[in-house]
């Protein structure tokens, strides 16, 4: 059984210049995700999709392989993470390496351990799941949720107008941290959030979308919370 842990990491960033090497409490924030990987001892190759010579330089530092670089078509801004991966188990297979699992994490990925990816690969393999997707509940049921049409403030889902939370289906939505795949099932269905999915529950302490300057600094108060 072989796998791999692939390291989504563009050099276009625009919100935030230089995101994913950018420094995160003392090292570039994409060391944190190669080194979890490295560290799980799971992985026969943990590589960097890159389109930039300076990112691939820092992943190359911290013990990730770059054996190649992206194509023009996944460099983009419109480019999936669905189209990068793809790309990748497509370029090793011409190479006459294939795996059988796989594990996407992303650049920006600092609550990702070693720990975290071992515990959540051995469930995934044992539920013969498509893949495995990390989940944190909306702090807020989004049943209550309120927009604003001319104007005005009205409820999106009325129905749900009187219901107290707690009586309400809890809802999850993706941490956007890490994905684990079997490969032949993803070759076939070409998205990670389609087929037998299953869940992996995260605290929600250990969840900070970065998308701007404030979310970089909520994330890094957050990881020192975690690790004093």
């Amino acid at each position: 059984m072989k796998s791999i842990a692939i390291i989504t990491a563009r050099g276009g960033s625009k919100r935030i210049p230089k995101k994913n090497i950018k420094e995160f409490l003392g090292k570039p924030i994409i060391a944190y995700s190669i080194e979890a990987a490295l560290n799980t001892g799971l992985f026969d190759e943990v590589m960097v999709s890159t389109d930039s010579e300076e990112i691939a330089e820092v992943a190359k530092k911290y013990g990730a392989k770059v054996p190649f670089f992206r194509s023009e078509k996944t460099s983009g801004d419109f480019a999936t993470t669905n189209d990068v991966l793809l790309e990748v188990i497509d370029e090793y297979e011409k190479r006459g390496e294939r795996f059988d699992y796989g594990v996407c994490v992303y650049p920006t990925a600092p609550f990702v351990t070693a720990e975290k990816i071992k515990d959540a690969m051995e469930k995934f393999i044992e539920s013969k799941a498509d893949s495995l997707i990390p989940v944190v509940a909306f702090s807020f049921p989004p049943k209550r949720a309120m927009v604003i049409r001319d104007e005005r403030l009205v409820f999106e889902y009325p129905e749900f107008m009187d219901a107290r939370s707690q009586d309400l289906e809890k809802e999850y939505h993706d941490v956007g941290q890490f994905y684990c795949f079997n490969v032949e099932s993803y070759k076939k269905n070409k998205k990670l959030m389609l087929g037998n999915i299953l869940p992996y529950v995260i605290d929600e302490m250990e969840v900070q979308d970065i998308d701007n300057e404030s979310d970089w600094k909520i994330a890094e108060i957050k990881y020192q919370k975690l690790h004093p």
